[in-house]
């Protein structure tokens, strides 16, 4: 393994693009919603994940509609986008990157989410991973 793989893999960043998050065929393979559930857990349920390919991560927030940009500036600097955002106050706040995702790096993802939305007077509602469909035709 060399060391960018190694670094990526530690970081919990694939580094890869080839996962296009607007594709139509991704479907979610993990999720959690319970803040008492373990992501080793919910992986461990995941019957379609496929652990070596990249997921799109996605962290489910819920923040007052004016702390929305600064969560949006501080996730960014660690890689997330927007993917939604809601017009209500307070706002839920969809951020997602593209990662390979194992349990460590799902929980310290989640513990992240959890701690920004917090500082910024909200809480984090749950994550879920999107690969694309299981399926003749279709390759990671």
């Amino acid at each position: 393994m060399s060391v960018k793989t190694w670094w990526r893999r530690l970081v919990g960043r694939s580094g890869t693009t080839e996962l296009d998050p607007a594709r139509p065929d991704l479907v979610v393979v993990a999720s959690s919603f319970d803040d008492a559930e373990a992501c080793s857990a919910a992986l461990g349920k995941a019957l379609d994940w496929t652990a070596d390919q990249p997921v799109v991560l996605r962290h489910h927030l819920r923040v007052p509609a004016a702390q929305v940009n600064a969560v949006q500036v501080i996730a960014a600097q660690d890689g997330y986008n927007t993917a939604s955002v809601s017009d209500s106050d307070p706002a839920k706040l969809v951020l997602q990157r593209i990662q390979i995702l194992d349990a460590l790096h799902c929980s310290q993802e989640r513990s992240r989410m959890a701690g920004l939305a917090q500082r910024h007077d909200g809480d984090a509602l749950g994550w879920d991973a999107l690969q694309p469909a299981a399926g003749p035709g279709n390759k990671n």
